[in-house]
């Protein structure tokens, strides 16, 4: 590798906005660029991006992470890319043109079309092969409705005209002026389409939810040159040389690479992950098994318990009630009060997902009073986090048998001193906030880096510093009241309830 070739960039490209950062040699980030992109609500509990903005945004703010770092894409060893997981877009394979707007994560379109399937009887086998649940939540029913009720799309998808892919696999292609179609396997674990014990795309899975197999991406590694980007984008060809869905790409930049160690990312959802090395766990249990990187980005596995809505929470009490003006303002207030006056907040907007997976679930605002404010509702709303977490983490130390002593903790809300110290609290566990919150581009960077050879496996475990660590400090019994009224609280919102 050329000495002026010392730096890596990675692209995280979020939920809400993308994110690109410009790390050096030792891991510091020297450049950084940000940007939010629309989000679309057409109907009640639908969710979608449009394709080309989310490029557009990401190239613009690539430029500008290079332009603060300044250097170009000659001083670039390697770019890596992170994204949020089962977004699913659908696109002509000559005109690279989407046949529509991406199907985002959090969309419960299809909640009808798995509802059928578990009634047929095929969610044992689905998950025996995926380690998934039949859940909106996945790819693979999003494809099938594009294709259903796109003009034409079946029957051009059937021709090979058309091509699916995750975001991974849309910033590689338009990274690559269409040259590469591709994915990783963490990416393609999260398809409801991918055998994550044979490691290939599955015929069976394909028939089952109507997928043609020429639509698919090649899985690649999630380490190792995949192609280089189009010169003119950065002013040299760059090496994509690290790719992985994001919760995978924060449990790798946690440096979570023994069996045990787990990590819970704040983000838009929140997403807490145990690294179970070589061998899978079924969960029985509302987890999911789902393919994850180890220490040389090889592919191990992990469990993983997913909640749909976190930091949007915060968001939609800034731009949906408007009571916060911005949302970092949530700690401020969350501490001006004693207590939430015995207001729950279940951010149930898209459903409840480990370890409840209820998609008809809905949010609601429990035990309001005439003396509740902002201030009370805003503490609800970050206590929710933590009391969402709870159930996940409860849920995986009983499954995999063990007791979680430590969580690494990571993603934008991780910075919200009493959110993680209530955290510490809710659990009973010491929480563990790293130097760089941003683990999930620090992760792809990793990946990147040790995909060409600039980092080696013994220098990525140096690069995770601490930054504070919390202890729990609230009473037994209060954890215990304050959790038995957040589970009564749940109960409320179930669509069984």
């Amino acid at each position: 590798m050329a000495t002026k070739r010392s730096h890596v960039m990675a692209i995280d490209q979020g939920t809400t906005g993308s994110t690109v950062l410009v790390f050096d040699r030792r891991g510091r980030i020297v450049g950084r660029g940000y940007s939010e992109f629309h989000q679309h609500y057409p109907k009640p509990g639908w969710v979608e991006h449009d394709a080309d903005e989310i490029w557009r945004v990401t190239l613009r703010v690539a430029r500008q992470a290079l332009r603060r770092a300044g250097i170009g894409g000659a001083a670039v060893a390697a770019l890596g890319i992170t994204n949020q997981r089962e977004t699913t877009i659908v696109w002509d394979r000559r005109t690279g043109a989407p046949v529509g707007r991406a199907i985002v994560w959090q969309d419960r379109r299809t909640a009808d079309r798995c509802a059928e399937l578990k009634a047929a009887g095929h969610e044992s086998a689905v998950r025996a092969k995926t380690g998934l649940v039949l859940d909106p939540y996945f790819s693979g029913t999003k494809v099938a409705w594009i294709l259903d009720h796109v003009r034409n799309a079946r029957a051009r998808a059937e021709h090979d005209d058309l091509v699916f892919g995750t975001i991974d696999a849309w910033l590689i292609w338009k990274l690559t002026g269409g040259r590469v179609h591709a994915t990783d396997p963490t990416n393609a674990s999260r398809t409801l389409l991918y055998d994550i014990h044979a490691h290939a795309w599955d015929g069976e899975l394909l028939r089952l939810l109507g997928v043609p197999a020429g639509m698919l991406p090649e899985v690649r590694p999630s380490s190792g040159v995949i192609a280089e980007s189009e010169p003119a984008l950065f002013g040299a060809a760059v090496p994509i040389a690290g790719v992985a869905g994001d919760q995978q790409a924060a449990l790798f930049g946690q440096a979570c690479f023994e069996p045990g160690t787990v990590k819970n990312t704040y983000g838009t959802g929140c997403f807490v992950l145990m690294q179970t090395g070589a061998e899978p766990v079924a969960s029985t249990r509302g987890l999911l098994t789902t393919i994850a990187c180890g220490a040389g980005g090889t592919p191990t596995y992990a469990l993983e318990g997913s909640v749909f809505i976190a930091g949007a929470a915060i968001q939609w009490l800034r731009d949906g009630l408007e009571i916060l003006r911005k949302a970092a303002e949530s700690e401020r207030l969350a501490r001006s009060v004693d207590s939430t006056l015995g207001v729950y907040l279940v951010p149930a907007f898209v459903g409840l997902g480990a370890p409840y997976w209820d998609p008809e679930a809905r949010g609601a605002i429990l035990g309001l009073t005439r003396g509740v404010t902002r201030a009370h509702v805003t503490r609800a709303a970050l206590e929710a986090l933590a009391y969402q977490t709870r159930d996940v983490v409860d849920t995986m130390a009983s499954e995999a048998g063990r007791p979680i002593r430590v969580l690494r903790v990571d993603g934008g809300a991780a910075a919200n001193d009493f959110l993680m110290q209530f955290q510490a609290d809710i659990l009973a566990t010491t929480v563990d906030r790293p130097k760089v919150v941003e683990t999930t581009a620090l992760g792809a960077a990793m990946l990147a880096g040790l995909g060409v050879g600039l980092w080696t496996q013994s220098e990525l475990e140096r690069v995770r510093a601490v930054d504070r660590v919390f202890t729990p400090k609230m009473p037994a019994e209060r954890r215990a009241a304050l959790y038995d009224g957040w589970k009564a609280a749940v109960a409320r919102v179930r669509s069984g309830g």
